[in-house]
C-alpha cells in the first residue's frame, strides 16, 4: 500500500469537506490513517450530494410503491409500467452550483447526466424537461446566466437528438446568488430489457466505456455540497465539460449492447465519477471490486489515481460483463468510436481495491463508504405560520391589472426560451408544456406520456407543508388537464444549508406535505435528487434560496387522440369553472406585482377535492365533452382565461363580474373547461362563452403583445 497518510493534515481534511467527527469515522472504518486517494474517495462518497446524509432519514418516509411501480428510488432512475410490455423510466436532477459558476457547461452537463441516468437502465430517452429559477432580471449577472443556461440546455439536447418539450422558469431575488437548474429526462424501454446496477459474479470483468478521463470536474460533488463564498471563480475547474455528440454515440452503443445478453450491471459515471459508479455497483451487488488504474483511458498525461477516481469527465459508463463477452462489446464500442477498456473485476472481498504501477494505492471496506455513510437527524425548527393577509384594497382596474400580470417575468411568454430548444426531433411531440403538461407519443402506439414540472417556492417559503402538497398537486392537475392519468413523480429537492434549523424545518415540512399529497393522490415517488447548500455569501449575492422541491410528474394517456389543449377552439363554446371560486390573495402574483407585498398564508390544498376534480376533468376529456382545458394556478382565474384566449386567438364573453380575489386569487384544485354550447356541467360554474376579441375588456392582441414583450425587451435591451 502506498502510504501518503503523512500528508493528511487537519487542513487537508477540511479542504475535502469532512468534519473532524467524520474524519474520526474514517479512521475507525479503516483502522488506520487514509492516504490521499482514500481520503478523496471518502470525501465525495460522504458529500451531501452523494450520501444524502442530512435528508436520508426523512426521504425514507415518502411513499414509493404502487402496483404499476417496477423500480422505485435507489437505482439510476425510477421505472413504471405503461402496459403492453413497456415501461417509462425517468428522473430529475440538479446542476445548480455548476450552472452558476459556468452557465453553459453547467446546464449542458446537467442534461447529459440525466440522459445517462435514463439510458443506463435500457431506455431510449424520448423527452427532456427542466425547471429553472433565476434571480431578479435587473441583477447584473442574471441576463448572462439566463442566456448561458438556456443555450446550454438547448445546445446539448438539440445535438443529442432528444426533444426538450418544456418546463418552468421563475424569477425571484432569493436566487440572485444561486440559480437552480433542474433537468428531467423520460425514456421508454421494454419491461424485459431493464438494466440495473448491482455488480455480481466473482471474476466478472469490469469495463469502462465512453470518453476518456480528464481533469475537469474533480471534486464536483464536494463543490455541490457547500455554499458559495467569494471564491466562485476559483471553483470553475470543478465544472465538467460536455460533448453531446459523444453522448449520442454512447446512447446508441449502449442500446446496441443491451440488445445482447452481455451485460450483468451498468452504471453511469455521474457525480463523483468512477468512484461513485464503482462503489454503488459493488455495494448494490454485495460484492467487492478491484480496479487497475493503469488501464483507465486518460486524455491528459500524468494523471494520478486521485484525479482519475474523482474526475467528473462526461459521457462515461461503467459495466460488468459476462465472461467472454468482452470482444463483442469492444467491437460495438469501437464501431461507435468510443473508448473501451477492461479495468478490473468483481471480487468477493467487500472492499474497493485500486492498484497503480504495480502498487496497491487504495483498500477501503465498502460498507462504511456507502451503506454506513454518515446519517444526521439535524435539529429543525418548524416555519412559523404566517400572519393573516389583512386588508387588501380592491383592484381599481381589473383589466389593467391583468395586462400587468400577463407581462410580468413569472407569467410572460417563454417563447424566447422554447425557440432555442428542438421540441420536435423524433417526431413524437404532441404538445409542449406552454399550456399544462407536455405530451409525447409512445412511438408506434396509440399511447402517450404526459409530463409536467412544477413547484411554487413562494408558497413553500411561508408554509413548507402546504407548499410541498401544492407542488405535487399541481403536476397532478397539469397531467389531468391534458387527459392523462397521473402515475408517479420524480423530484429535485433544492434547499439551503441544512445545518441551520430553520432550513431543516423547511426540508421536513416540504417532505411531509409531498408525502401526504402522494398518498392521497395514489401518486408515488419513484426517483429523485437532493441539492442542499443552495445559498451564497458571495459579494452582491443573495442568501438562502426559497425552498424549492421541484416535482416532475409523469402520466399515461391510452389514446393520444383524446388529448386536450388550453386553446379556445370555437366561438360559442361554453366556459366553465370546476372548483371553488377565487378567494385567496395571500402570496399571489397579483399581490406582489400590483402592491409589492409578499404576505399572507399560502393557499391550502384540499387533497380530496384535488383528486375528485382531476378525475372529473379526465372523464370529461375521455368522453369527448371537453373542448379545451386549463388548470388555474399562478395569477388566478383571469390569467388562465387570458392564456386560453391567447393560445386560441379568440376572446371570452364573460357573464360574470369578478372582484379582485375572484379574478386573481390562487385557490387550488381548479380547472377552466370549455364545452359545446348544448352541454351543461353539473356542479361547475358557468363563466360565459368563447368569442369576441377581448378578455375582461382587454384585447387579446394587447394581451399577447404584453405577454411576449418581457424576454424580447430584456434580451435585446
Amino acid at each position: 500500500m502506498t502510504n501518503a497518510a503523512s500528508t493528511i493534515t487537519p487542513e487537508v481534511v477540511a479542504a475535502h469537506g469532512l468534519s473532524t467527527e467524520e474524519y474520526d469515522k474514517v479512521l475507525h472504518a479503516l483502522g488506520r490513517e487514509p492516504n490521499l486517494v482514500e481520503l478523496g474517495i471518502f470525501s465525495v462518497m460522504w458529500s451531501e450530494h452523494c450520501s444524502y446524509k442530512s435528508s436520508r432519514l426523512h426521504l425514507k418516509k415518502l411513499p414509493t410503491e404502487a402496483p404499476w411501480v417496477i423500480c422505485g428510488p435507489g437505482e439510476n432512475a425510477g421505472v413504471i409500467d405503461i402496459g403492453d410490455g413497456q415501461a417509462a423510466i425517468f428522473k430529475m436532477e440538479s446542476h445548480n452550483h455548476p450552472s452558476y459558476i459556468e452557465p453553459y457547461q453547467g446546464a449542458a452537463t446537467g442534461v447529459g447526466g440525466i440522459l445517462r441516468d435514463v439510458f443506463t437502465m435500457g431506455a431510449r430517452p424520448v423527452a427532456n424537461m427542466n425547471a429553472l429559477r433565476f434571480g431578479r432580471p435587473d441583477h447584473p449577472k442574471m441576463k448572462h446566466l439566463v442566456q448561458g443556461v438556456v443555450a446550454g440546455i438547448g445546445g446539448y439536447g438539440n445535438c443529442v437528438g432528444v426533444p426538450t418539450v418544456g418546463g418552468e422558469t421563475n424569477f425571484h431575488k432569493a436566487y440572485d446568488g444561486n440559480v437552480l437548474v433542474n433537468a428531467m429526462t423520460v425514456g421508454v424501454a421494454d419491461t424485459d430489457k431493464i438494466f440495473y446496477s448491482a455488480a455480481t459474479g466473482v471474476g466478472n470483468p469490469i469495463v469502462y466505456v465512453g470518453s476518456k478521463t480528464g481533469r475537469d470536474g474533480i471534486h464536483g460533488a464536494t463543490m455541490a455540497s457547500a455554499d458559495f463564498g467569494d471564491d466562485i471563480e476559483e471553483k470553475r475547474p470543478t465544472v465538467q465539460v460536455g460533448d453531446p455528440f459523444v453522448e449520442k454515440l454512447l446512447i446508441e452503443a449502449c442500446l446496441e449492447l443491451m440488445a445482447t445478453d452481455a451485460i450483468v450491471a451498468i452504471q453511469d459515471m455521474g457525480a463523483a465519477g468512477l468512484t461513485s459508479s464503482s462503489v454503488e455497483m459493488a455495494t448494490n451487488g454485495k460484492a467487492g471490486i478491484i480496479l487497475n488504474m493503469d488501464k483507465v483511458p486518460c486524455r491528459e498525461t500524468g494523471m494520478t489515481p486521485y484525479e482519475m477516481m474523482l474526475s467528473e469527465s462526461q459521457e462515461r459508463m461503467l459495466m460488468v460483463l459476462k465472461p467472454g463477452k468482452e470482444p463483442m462489446a469492444e467491437a460495438i464500442f469501437k464501431k461507435w468510436e468510443l473508448d473501451f477498456a477492461v479495468i478490473g473485476e468483481v471480487t468477493d472481498t467487500g472492499h474497493m481495491v485500486l492498484t497503480f504501477k504495480g502498487e496497491e494505492v487504495c483498500n477501503i471496506p465498502l460498507g462504511p463508504l456507502a451503506e454506513d455513510a454518515p446519517l444526521y437527524d439535524r435539529p429543525s425548527t418548524p416555519t412559523p405560520k404566517p400572519a393573516p393577509l389583512g386588508d387588501v384594497a380592491e383592484s381599481a382596474d381589473i383589466g389593467s391589472d391583468l395586462l400587468k400580470l400577463i407581462g410580468c417575468p413569472d407569467l410572460a411568454s417563454r417563447k424566447w426560451i422554447f425557440e432555442q430548444y428542438d421540441s420536435q426531433v423524433g417526431g413524437d411531440t404532441l404538445q409542449k408544456s406552454g399550456g399544462d403538461a407536455a405530451v409525447v407519443r409512445v412511438h408506434g402506439t396509440d399511447k402517450a406520456l404526459a409530463i409536467s414540472t412544477d413547484c411554487t417556492p413562494r408558497y413553500c417559503f411561508v408554509d413548507p407543508y402546504e407548499g410541498g402538497k401544492q407542488a405535487v398537486a399541481e403536476t397532478w392537475r397539469n397531467i389531468c388537464a391534458v387527459g392523462a392519468t397521473p402515475l408517479a413523480i420524480t423530484n429535485c429537492l433544492n434547499f439551503a444549508n441544512p445545518q441551520r434549523p430553520e432550513i431543516m424545518g423547511q426540508i421536513v415540512g416540504c417532505l411531509e406535505g409531498m408525502g401526504d399529497a402522494c398518498r392521497a393522490l395514489d401518486y408515488p415517488i419513484v426517483s429523485g435528487n437532493v441539492s442542499l447548500y443552495n445559498e451564497s455569501k458571495a459579494t452582491g449575492g443573495g442568501s438562502a434560496i426559497l425552498p424549492t422541491p421541484a416535482i416532475g410528474g409523469v402520466g399515461l394517456m391510452l389514446n393520444h387522440e383524446k388529448m386536450t389543449t388550453v386553446k379556445f377552439k370555437k366561438a360559442g363554446d361554453v366556459i366553465w369553472l370546476i372548483g371553488p371560486e377565487g378567494s385567496h390573495l395571500g402570496q399571489s402574483i397579483w399581490l406582489r406585482e400590483t402592491t409589492g407585498r409578499e404576505e399572507g398564508p399560502a393557499p391550502a390544498v384540499d387533497l380530496n377535492l384535488e383528486r375528485r376534480n382531476g378525475e372529473t376533468v379526465r372523464q370529461l376529456i375521455a368522453d369527448g365533452v371537453a373542448t379545451a382545458v386549463h388548470d388555474v394556478s399562478d395569477g388566478g382565474l383571469l390569467v388562465a382565461l387570458a392564456e386560453m384566449a391567447m393560445a386560441g386567438g379568440i376572446g371570452a364573453r364573460l357573464d360574470v363580474t369578478f372582484n379582485t380575489a375572484q379574478a386573481f386569487g390562487e385557490d387550488q384544485s381548479r380547472y377552466v373547461v370549455t364545452t359545446a354550447a348544448d352541454v351543461v356541467l353539473e356542479g361547475a360554474v358557468r363563466l360565459g362563452t368563447v368569442g369576441g376579441a377581448d378578455v375582461a375588456g382587454v384585447l387579446v392582441s394587447d394581451l399577447k403583445k404584453a405577454n411576449e414583450a418581457f424576454f424580447k425587451d430584456w434580451m435585446e435591451g
